[in-house]
């Protein structure tokens, strides 16, 4: 597999585990003091540092800081709007979409010339 796609494919697990860490808490553990959710939610995020450490290696071999940051961003939103409507119950919002145009746009720019690496 190519650096870039086994870039992507560590990052959107990495950014499952991340979205969990970060949120799931406020649904399970709400009800419970906020060092179990913090406990809880490293012990969550262990897993995707595992992950996201060498996503970010391989990917900076063939793309640019920005590049991969940005692709960690779309990617990020990619995981969370469906765990925001299917696990956390959240609604969808116009706005929404237009935030994700504009991020849309933001991958198109950072990637429309050649990483320098």
């Amino acid at each position: 597999m190519s650096p870039v796609l086994t870039t992507i494919a560590l990052l959107t697990l990495s950014n499952v585990f991340m979205t969990f860490a970060w949120y799931a808490h406020l649904k399970e553990l709400g009800h419970k003091p906020w060092i179990v959710a913090a406990l809880a939610s490293w012990g969550v995020a262990l897993f995707e540092y595992l992950l996201q450490v060498p996503a970010n290696r391989i990917g900076y071999t063939r793309l640019d800081l920005g590049q991969l940051k940005l692709l960690q961003e779309a990617i990020a939103l990619s995981v969370f709007v469906p765990f925001a409507l299917f696990y956390m119950k959240a609604t969808l919002r116009w706005d929404h979409l237009w935030a994700a145009l504009c991020l849309v746009g933001a991958v198109y720019f950072v990637f429309r010339t050649p990483a320098t690496n």
